[in-house]
């Protein structure tokens, strides 16, 4: 998915210019006429903005404003603002308020293009910075998580909602997700934000320390003792214990853990008497549950009394929209670490990366950015630089000019995203609906042209009113984006 950039001006000439260029350089764009429709659309809560173009000269709410609005809610979107006046004193203004950048209009593709590069990876880097910094003072929260997929989306939503609560809460989903990260995000948004959060891989304890561990011991409890500890739930005493891979606790550890959620105290080994605890349990599992209890490996009791509020964190195949945003960010992030100057990823690169189905998941993206960026000879990495995956993807680059050919063609024309979209039949064995069918090609074929509407009615051998007819039909112009037939969708 390509980055989606709001334009920001009251001139509708320039807000066409503007959007036609860009749109001519892959990107997805919005409008917006005025201040206050720009704060309405970066505030959304499903909004998912890269970058704000915005017009300083506005009736109403003007630039200026709408940086200083952006600012008192805690929107971090990069801004490079444009206006005819290229005064010194303007430019001063407008970065002291908080843009990224600052072009004069009328602004030439060239200057357009390294303007925008620049403040996305500037963002990327202090979104990662961030995190970070949010992560180690126990603040992270989902607004942290920005993800453009509408089944993470709907796992974040339930994620707000249990931290509102003190409710235990089981995180299920495939081994490298990121269950830890969404943890941090339910405690940081929560009232224990701030506070101790201990996590505990249950599945890395060896099974004799495992009580130890968790509970605690006094001093000479058994052989080996010399000092006192007191162990992982009075660790997180007024925070939040996390209990990754609560699936490989032994069955004897279950009892006393049933026991410490259920009364709110431990029983440290040795100790004479119970210590209260007061903590909010978040526990996660890339195992069935369910088919464990049924196997008699773990205590239903137990299963049932952390389980009250399940939320299933998918896999990064099933939400492919959010490996740009992510690549970017780890690209950030390791290209500081390791002192690296490659600051982006070409496009042939990017399709292979959302072509991949990631059995490792993020983690495995992670680690594959980081070794794309320690293997990259260029400012950009190239497919050549992810070998592993154009391995397994069956994919050869021969020589540096296929490399500069492959990267040059756009995304539509490679081919790269024409995996089967629409599959005739359900998980059944059924023939799906054919309504589902036809909106998935179409969902399909919008985003493989990127938009390009007019593009999108002539390979599917449709009119343009006609695929219009069909958005509105299907529920499919918002999600689209395609909410105006003039291309673009107005956000007012």
């Amino acid at each position: 998915m390509s980055a989606v950039i709001l334009i920001v001006d009251d001139d509708p000439v320039q807000r066409r210019l503007l959007e036609a260029q860009l749109r001519r350089f892959g990107y997805e764009v919005r409008t917006a006429e005025d201040g206050l429709g720009a704060i309405d659309a970066l505030s959304a809560p499903d909004a998912a903005w890269d970058l704000v173009f915005l017009d300083l000269t506005m009736p109403g709410l003007d630039g200026l404003g709408v940086l200083e609005r952006m600012r008192e809610l805690g929107l971090s979107t990069p801004v490079i603002v444009q206006t005819a006046n290229g005064s010194i004193e303007a430019v001063v203004n407008a970065m002291r308020a908080g843009a990224a950048d600052f072009v004069v209009k009328p602004v030439g593709p060239e200057r357009l293009q390294v303007s925008i590069r620049n403040a996305m990876r500037t963002e990327a880097l202090q979104g990662e910075i961030r995190r970070i910094a949010k992560r180690a003072a126990g603040a992270l929260t989902f607004r942290d998580l920005p993800t453009r997929s509408p089944v993470m989306a709907q796992a974040v939503k339930l994620g707000e909602r249990a931290a509102a609560s003190n409710i235990p809460v089981l995180i299920e989903g495939e081994s490298g997700v990121g269950k830890e990260l969404f943890a941090r995000a339910i405690a940081g948004s929560g009232e224990r934000g701030g506070k101790p959060f201990v996590a505990v891989n249950c599945g890395a304890i060896p099974q004799n320390l495992v009580e130890s561990i968790l509970f605690g011991h006094e001093r000479g409890a058994f052989t080996g003792a010399t000092e006192r500890q007191i162990g992982k739930f009075v660790e997180a005493d007024g925070g939040t214990l996390f209990l990754d891979e609560i699936g490989e606790l032994p069955p004897e550890t279950q009892v006393k853990l049933l026991r410490a959620v259920q009364e709110g105290e431990v029983d440290p080994i040795g100790a004479k008497r119970p210590v209260k605890v007061d903590i909010r349990v978040i526990s996660a599992t890339n195992r069935n549950l369910q088919a464990r209890v049924a196997e008699g490996a773990f205590r239903e009791d137990l299963y049932y009394r952390l389980s009250v509020f399940p939320i299933i964190v998918p896999p990064l195949r099933t939400r492919r929209e959010d490996v740009r945003d992510l690549a970017r960010r780890f690209l950030a992030r390791f290209a500081a670490e390791e002192s690296r100057t490659v600051t982006s990823i070409s496009p042939a690169a990017l399709a292979l990366l959302e072509r991949y189905d990631w059995p490792g998941n993020v983690r495995q993206l992670e680690n594959a950015i980081f070794r794309a960026v320690v293997l990259a000879e260029d400012i950009e990495v190239k497919p050549g630089d992810l070998p592993q995956i154009t391995a397994l993807l069956g994919e050869s680059i021969e020589d540096e000019e296929t490399e500069r050919s492959f990267a040059s063609e756009p995304v539509s024309r490679l081919g790269l995203l024409d995996a089967p979209a629409a599959p005739l039949f359900s998980a059944d064995g059924r023939l799906r609906p054919i309504e589902t069918i036809e909106a998935e090609i179409i969902r399909h074929a919008i985003r493989h042209l990127n938009g390009q509407m007019t593009e999108v009615a002539r390979q599917l051998g449709i009119g343009r009113s006609t695929l219009y007819r069909k958005l509105k039909e299907l529920g499919l112009e918002d999600e689209c984006g395609v909410g105006d037939t003039g291309g673009g969708q107005q956000v007012a």
